[in-house]
């Protein structure tokens, strides 16, 4: 299936010297991680709060309790694996084509595919501080802590993750806006483009060929060059590097 689109998407490669993959939710559902929007993910179950309620930071400080029983069991999956686009993207990083990978996945699977230059526009599971002392603690310290995870001082951790109603990382944003900017070809893949700012990012592409590969269409126009309505994972891993 897709031979089509997967030749076009390997001439696009074999043509470029410098690709940006821009990636959301819908690169990790092939490790097996839920997203939030598909007609299985987690807007669609029922809850006492919403996630998005949930994920919030005042809802965080308010019941942080409850914001840890649903993190922990719901966005939390430290037995994932990379699947063959995140391990496609590291392979093409490694072959001297691809750049940099910006993503707003938070489960660090690009990085442990091998991707060295990673842009986490809503931070990372693995990166947790306490409140207090600011001491760095581990995803599984996270994930395997009994009720709210404290720091040895009897402060509160936190992830450092981007949540509802906090503002994105300054330095995170103008990496991926220069990197954006810079490249010849952007892949955008797994994401529907509703979460702004990042989806916005795409406007500063200026290069030579757009793809867009998501199971469902796009919350947006780009004028892609490319579309590919399929999962990332299998259409990446035809491709040769």
């Amino acid at each position: 299936m897709y031979e089509e689109e997967v030749r076009k998407l390997q001439d696009i490669i074999d043509d470029s010297q410098n690709i940006v993959f821009f990636g959301g939710a819908g690169v990790s559902t092939e490790s097996n991680i839920p997203d939030f929007r598909s007609a299985d993910g987690l807007y669609q179950q029922q809850y006492k709060y919403s996630p998005e309620q949930i994920v919030s930071h005042s809802f965080f400080v308010r019941n942080t309790e409850a914001f840890y029983e649903f993190y922990k069991s719901k966005m939390m999956f430290l037995d994932a694996k990379p699947n063959p686009a995140h391990k496609k993207l590291a392979e093409l990083e490694a072959a001297g084509k691809l750049s940099a990978v910006i993503t707003q996945n938070i489960d660090g699977l690009h990085q442990a595919a091998g991707s060295k230059n990673v842009l986490e526009l809503h931070g990372s599971i693995h990166r947790n501080y306490c409140q207090r002392c600011h001491q760095f603690y581990d995803a599984a310290y996270v994930k395997n802590a009994e009720g709210i995870p404290k720091c040895s001082c009897g402060g509160v951790i936190k992830p450092d993750v981007v949540l509802y109603e906090e503002g994105l990382d300054s330095s995170i944003i103008e990496k991926s806006i220069h990197a954006i900017s810079m490249a010849d070809t952007l892949i955008i893949g797994g994401t529907s483009l509703v979460v702004y700012p990042a989806a916005g990012f795409i406007d500063y592409f200026r290069g030579k060929h757009l793809v867009v590969i998501n199971k469902s269409a796009t919350a947006r126009e780009v004028g892609a060059e490319l579309t590919i309505a399929a999962p990332i994972g299998q259409i990446m891993d035809q491709i040769v590097c």
